[in-house]
């Protein structure tokens, strides 16, 4: 292990971007989630009167032309506009100019869970309406998830190594993990790492309905309330949350601002089933204790947790579990929250967007409420920042995601200190 440290480069981030439900960048998501704001709302992308669900976390005023060329958005899926205006605002935050960089040093890793279902519903709908010859050529690329991915690579330039993790909801937390190596093991000098999802359609609501894993509760302000004895299951949100990673020295060499450092990564799989976490929290455990393992770092020394958190009733109890097994004794007094209380549930994006708010929670030393939560599981019962936010020095903190298949991931990011 001692040997492996030598071999590893610093990875430190320096720019951050931000598509949400309670803002389109970053400034405005962190100023939403610094007032407790909640994102969630009554579907309007379709018709919801045949559907059980009525609520999601949806994207408001996006105007692609906005953030891209409007005949390339054209060619681009909401999941994969999504994607390229997180990651120019990212790359903008950073101050980065490619045309000064070696682009075969710049990678990009941006995944999605699903990539367009609303591509594949409008593909058979004309199928079914006007034959198979008129379905749309570009049905394929706009459609595939690693589409994101190749998107933001086309329109800033980055010309390195262009991948994307699929782990359902921990897709973000992979591909922001995975590009963390990619750095410390000089396949690059940057990364632009994260999520992107846009799932809020017919097919996405029905088939997650059907698995009975969505709130059926109709207030906004109670339908996400994670660890909380009467939660009913998670909300479907949308966005991005994208990043920039990049090697120490080099971020250094050219004055970035640096706004933290990435210390640790563990990933596992739970080999148990295909939608429930491990009831024993053990796989999720492991992810958590690799990533501190890696860091050097002892479980009393981690402050705050940002929890997968979804709402549902077995991911808040098994989680609970998993840190209970990871942190021991320091369980009791590390701060726990869930950012799906306020911005739903973005599945392949939130691992992106919870890592920026982990960041943002050690440059403001602020850990926000997990709101619409009131009263805690009895089995849930760590401190959640239930009924208020907390304000406290931040030098380590955690982000988790499990995502169906038993798929496990964890990071673990510093306070930066030269």
């Amino acid at each position: 292990m001692a040997n492996n440290k030598v071999l590893k480069r610093r990875v430190v981030v320096t720019g951050l971007g931000a598509i949400t439900p309670i803002g389109n960048s970053v400034a405005e998501f962190w100023d939403g989630i610094r007032k407790g704001k909640v994102g969630i709302g009554e579907i309007t992308k379709f018709d919801t009167t045949d559907y059980k669900v009525k609520l999601a976390a949806e994207v408001k005023d996006f105007v692609p032309g906005d953030h891209m060329d409007k005949k390339a958005a054209r060619r681009m899926e909401a999941f994969s506009q999504y994607a390229v205006a997180a990651a120019r605002e990212a790359y903008e935050d950073s101050g980065l100019e490619i045309e000064k960089e070696d682009p075969f040093r710049a990678g990009v890793m941006i995944g999605s869970g699903i990539g367009s279902l609303q591509v594949a519903e409008q593909s058979y709908e004309k199928i079914l309406t006007k034959g198979p010859a008129r379905v749309n050529p570009l049905m394929v690329p706009l459609m595939i998830s690693n589409m994101a991915a190749g998107n933001v690579s086309i329109q800033l330039g980055f010309r390195g190594k262009c991948s994307n993790v699929v782990t359902a909801c921990a897709t973000g937390t992979n591909c922001i993990g995975d590009a963390f190596r990619a750095i410390q093991y000089n396949d690059a000098d940057i990364m632009i790492a994260g999520g992107t999802e846009s799932a809020i359609c017919p097919t996405g609501v029905a088939g997650f309905t059907a698995l009975t894993a969505l709130s059926l509760n109709e207030d906004p302000m109670k339908a996400s309330r994670p660890f909380d004895k009467d939660r009913d299951g998670f909300v479907m949100g949308e966005g991005a949350g994208v990043v920039i990673l990049e090697e120490l020295e080099h971020a250094k060499a050219r004055g970035a601002k640096i706004y933290a450092e990435v210390v640790g990564y563990g990933s596992t799989g739970d080999a148990y089933h295909i939608t429930s976490p491990a009831e024993d929290g053990a796989g999720a455990a492991k992810a958590m204790e690799l990533a501190m393992e890696e860091a050097c770092v002892s479980p009393e020394q981690v402050e705050y947790i940002n929890a997968h958190g979804t709402s549902t009733h077995h991911n808040d109890l098994f989680e609970t579990r998993a840190i209970k097994r990871a942190f021991g004794e320091a369980a009791k007094d590390v701060v726990i929250n869930s950012t799906k209380s306020m911005i739903g549930h973005l599945l392949g994006a939130a691992g992106g967007v919870e890592f920026i708010t982990c960041v943002k929670a050690i440059e403001d030393g602020f850990i926000h409420q997990t709101m619409g939560t009131v009263q805690a599981d009895e089995e849930c019962d760590l401190n959640y920042a239930i009924g208020a936010p907390v304000e406290k020095e931040i030098h380590y903190a955690m982000t988790n995601s499990l995502g169906f298949g038993g798929h496990n991931a964890t990071l673990l990011i510093k306070k930066y200190e030269e």
